[in-house]
């Protein structure tokens, strides 16, 4: 049995959709659906059984599961940047991580977790996943010291030649339409442009980039469960590892990429940044990816133009969005 914690979730349930092509059923979905829309990412998807993530840490805890776990794929998380309560997300980021992993471990399971490139702060570090480099970063929001803080138990205890941890740069694809703020630029952008005409993008406030040329390390789902995928098919790749194309694209490009999948001419219009949000923002981000083309992963990235045409125009535009 393959255990998908965040199952509901944008990744979560873009996983169990790929698990699901390659044949995979023997699937326990591990989330809380509250009251949002994200048990609509779960409909036509075929797995053994639904649990409350409390129940299944109680399961783990009394060390009670009552089902032959070959892998948990660990991919719930509160994955909002913007989220202020510290406690509950090192309660539901890190120690929840830390409980699920402990018990894996023990238990020999193949343990697969989303670490994120929040943890790389305001990148004056770089961005290379490096294990050296994974030790000194210093987030610059509690989320990302959330999944900084599990990286950080994960060194401490001797783990990352045992588990696996993913650093997803800026995801965008079907099934993420429950995440309100959080969605992706595509499809904000797609909203505006249908609604209005037009895209809005952030004016730069420093002379070396442009207006709109800020960039971002933009990658489709898709590819994202591609890759999960052959991690979990070969246990010996552990460690903790970026997850983007390794190509940096600048936001004209994403909205130029927009307009044209709704075949459509460009029409942006640059607005002023928060000044709450000027001090911290990052300028360019863009993956490292050796490590895991070093460890044997065969990576292959949609062009962001490919990644957005499809999801526009076989998952936006259509009435069936969901993977």
């Amino acid at each position: 049995m393959i255990v998908v914690t965040g199952g509901a979730g944008f990744i979560g349930s873009a996983l169990i959709w790929k698990l699901n092509t390659e044949g995979v059923e023997d699937i326990i979905v591990v989330d809380r659906l509250g009251i949002s829309d994200k048990w609509k990412n779960l409909v036509g998807r075929r797995f053994a059984d639904y649990l409350d993530k409390e129940d299944f840490l109680e399961l783990v805890l009394d060390d009670a599961v009552p089902f032959d776990v070959e892998a948990i794929i660990h991919m719930g998380a509160c994955s909002s940047t913007t989220e202020r309560d510290a406690d509950y997300l090192a309660e539901n980021n890190y120690r929840y991580t830390a409980q699920l992993a402990r018990w894996a471990v023990e238990k020999d399971v193949r343990f697969i977790y989303a670490s994120s490139a929040a943890t790389y702060g305001d990148g004056s570090q770089g961005f290379s996943d490096d294990d050296r480099v994974n030790t000194q970063l210093r987030p610059i929001n509690m989320y990302g010291y959330s999944k900084h803080l599990f990286d950080l138990w994960a060194f401490r205890n001797g783990l990352t030649d045992r588990i696996t941890g993913i650093k997803f740069f800026n995801v965008f694809g079907p099934n993420e339409y429950h995440k309100e703020e959080m969605r992706s630029v595509v499809y904000k952008a797609f909203e505006q442009i249908r609604t209005e005409g037009r895209v809005r993008l952030f004016k730069s406030h420093r002379p070396d980039f442009g207006d709109g040329e800020q960039k971002r390390d933009f990658i489709y789902v898709k590819d994202c469960v591609d890759v999960i995928w052959w991690l979990l098919e070969h246990r010996e790749a552990t460690g903790i590892f970026n997850l983007g194309t390794g190509h940096a694209r600048t936001w004209n490009d994403l909205a130029r990429s927009v307009f044209a999948a709704m075949g459509m001419k460009p029409a942006i219009e640059y607005i002023e940044m928060p000044e709450t949000i000027r001090a911290h923002y990052q300028y360019h981000t863009e993956a490292k990816m050796d490590k895991l083309r070093s460890a044997g992963c065969p990576v292959r990235t949609a062009p962001l133009e490919d990644g957005v045409a499809d999801y526009v125009n076989n998952y936006l535009t259509q009435e069936r969005r969901y993977l």
